[in-house]
């Protein structure tokens, strides 16, 4: 390092808040896995002490001029060396901080949801293994050091997405989720070495200067990105790596509200927004990403319209806003792309740890059965889960309101007015989704309550109190309102954010220019979404039975995901299975094993040949011996 690490508080900082959730990993993973109050406890006061450094990171330096990059030489050979270190600038800042503050609400939150659990220490060890990762990359100085968390960050995904390994439908999301996510991570490898062999360095700050385009050519430029670009499809499950993440929410709840919503699939847009100058070099690239971040947010809309899931619901719509941030991004407004992933860490992890209180207290994810058995009674998670969605559909003056606002704003500067119809329609649909939800659970058909109470169930939520501990709701309730209230006011420090961010660097403010009407459209679209749902499924009489829903082809299409899952069976099957499987096959028995087998054949006749050499009698292999060193006496005199 560049300077002793005691000497600088910065660099104290950086260290301890990067390096404590490791120390944690380890002491639970070796010595106080069986205990889970102490494990927890551990977990939770090296979160807590991340989260006070990354804290005095953002708050030290939210005057910052220039990039602060700390790097000591880690791998050596020779005159090669790969360096290790932190690279503190206002983007690294704010999502270290982002990062921490969910990861703490969530271990909290966790004491009450997971209590009793018997793999409770086991869960806080990988929640601390994903915050070490996560942190460690969010302020890497290279390319490289942040490619090897972002695989860290993948496999605490896995162990976390399967942590109820016992059960085959949670192995299963667990594999398909590190499978897909590593067929993106391969184009990414690919495009970091293709920058290396044509730029030579992997350092952040210098694949975001102008000696890019110096170096490397355009068409170099546009297909590194383009590969690196792969990153951010498979971890942030963007066209065509869309459904792995659905089937990501076999996890506990609080593992989608931390990973699945606020952080580990914001890190792929965190990447498009980490190296956004490098990207910007490439109009086909940035064009190509727009597409696919349209194509993105319209799809997972349609999948959220037919779910009975409620976990599922919110994932789509993760992957949904995943694809919105990417457009905003790819419009070329960073700002915009930035302060959407900002404002949704905080009200999609509401909506997930919101919709845990209701799995926890009626044991299922169905959220028809959730109405039926009296949701809305429940009245902190269900007003918080209100003001998330309100805040997810772009209703003022939510966080979400603003964020939206900013890139419908870029959008609306496109040449092409498709990207800005494409983004209103997404505001449509995303606000008829979400209050689909909320309707059905506010107010449950009377055709299914009757029905309900016939089979014996409560239609009221104070059953809470009767077979669950008061303590531990208020321990899950206290985390639900301290983001309710972010959720309220992160949207008015905007101008505060963008100042912070954007600082004169990245050549991009909010992109979202003076279009006066815009707003007025884009939350008149909203509020006809909301109308609509509740006309079909608010209203009293309604039959709660969507339009899509009453279109059974249609119906079909969305809720089997576009049938992609269907066609990824169909290529493994015949393309992977039948056609490479089988030649590897072929080639391992016939030319492998056949020319071993030749060989030991070959071995083994020469063998018999050579044995009619050896008689076992001693006089005739005397005469041969002397008949040997003759010839070669005669060779070598004669």
């Amino acid at each position: 390092m560049t300077s002793s690490w005691f000497q600088d508080p910065t660099l104290l900082a950086a260290m301890l808040g990067a390096l404590l959730p490791f120390v944690s990993f380890v002491l639970i993973m070796v010595f106080t896995r069986p205990y889970p109050k102490v494990s927890a406890a551990i977990s939770v006061a090296s979160i807590s002490v991340s989260l006070v450094c990354a804290i005095f990171l953002l708050s030290s330096h939210w005057h910052l001029e220039h990039p602060i990059q700390y790097a000591g030489k880690w791998l050596i050979s020779g005159e090669m060396y790969i360096p290790f270190g932190f690279l503190l600038d206002e983007l690294s800042l704010l999502m270290l901080t982002i990062v921490a503050v969910i990861s703490f609400l969530v271990q909290v939150y966790s004491l009450g949801y997971m209590a009793g659990d018997p793999g409770f220490a086991r869960y806080y060890a990988f929640q601390s293994l994903f915050a070490w990762a996560m942190m460690t990359m969010s302020i890497a100085p290279t390319m490289l050091q942040f490619y090897i968390f972002w695989e860290l960050v993948g496999l605490a995904s896995y162990l976390l997405i399967g942590f109820y390994y016992e059960k085959f439908s949670a192995s299963e999301a667990g594999k398909k989720a590190f499978v897909m996510t590593r067929a993106g991570d391969i184009a990414f490898f690919l495009g970091l070495l293709l920058v290396l062999l044509n730029f030579g360095n992997l350092n952040v700050l210098d694949m975001n200067s102008v000696d890019v385009t110096a170096r490397m050519s355009p068409g170099l430029i546009t297909l590194s990105a383009l590969l690196v670009f792969g990153g951010v499809i498979g971890k942030s499950a963007q066209f065509p790596l869309i459904t792995w993440l659905p089937d990501a929410m076999e996890g506990p709840t609080p593992v989608s509200a931390l990973l699945h919503s606020a952080t580990m699939v914001a890190a792929g847009v965190y990447m498009f927004a980490r190296i956004f100058p490098f990207y910007s070099n490439s109009a086909s690239a940035m064009a190509v990403f727009l597409a696919i971040g349209t194509i993105t947010m319209l799809l997972a809309s349609t999948m959220a319209m037919v779910t009975r899931d409620i976990k599922q619901v919110w994932a789509y719509s993760t992957v949904s806003q995943l694809g919105f941030m990417v457009m905003g991004l790819a419009a070329g407004s960073y700002f915009a792309g930035v302060f959407h992933l900002t404002t949704h860490a905080g009200f999609k992890a509401l909506l997930f740890l919101c919709s845990g209180v209701f799995i926890h207290e009626y044991e299922t994810n169905d959220m028809f059965e959730m109405g039926r058995q009296g949701g809305r009674g429940l009245k902190i998670p269900m007003v918080c889960m209100t003001i998330a969605a309100a805040a997810l559909s772009g209703i003022p003056f939510l966080s979400g309101y603003f964020s939206k606002e900013a890139i419908m704003g870029a959008l609306a500067n496109m040449h092409n007015p498709i990207w800005l119809v494409a983004g209103l329609l997404g505001a449509f649909l995303t606000a008829y989704y979400s209050f689909r939800l909320i309707f059905i659970i506010l107010f449950p058909s009377k055709i299914e309550k009757v029905h309900h109470a016939e089979h014996g169930g409560h239609a009221s939520g104070h059953g809470h109190d009767a077979h669950h501990h008061a303590g531990l709701y208020w321990v899950m309730a206290w985390p639900l309102i301290i983001l309710a209230t972010v959720t309220v006011v992160l949207g008015f420090f905007q101008t505060p954010l963008e100042n912070f961010l954007v600082g004169g660097h990245h050549g991009s403010g909010h992109g979202g220019g003076h279009h006066a009407w815009l707003p007025w459209v884009a939350v008149g679209l909203a509020v006809s979404g909301i109308g609509l749902a509740f006309l079909e499924f608010g209203r009293k009489g309604a039959s709660q039975v969507g339009f899509v829903e009453r279109v059974e082809p249609v119906r079909a299409l969305f809720a089997e995901r576009w049938y992609m899952d269907h066609f990824y069976r169909l290529f493994l099957d015949y393309v992977i299975y039948g056609i490479f499987s089988n030649l590897f096959t072929r080639n391992d028995r016939r030319v492998i094993d056949g020319g071993i087998d030749g060989i030991c054949r070959a071995t083994v006749g020469g063998g018999w040949l050579l044995s009619f050499l050896q008689s076992g009698m001693l006089q005739y292999n005397l005469m041969v011996m002397f008949a040997v060193l003759a010839l070669v006496a005669l060779y070598f005199f004669f």
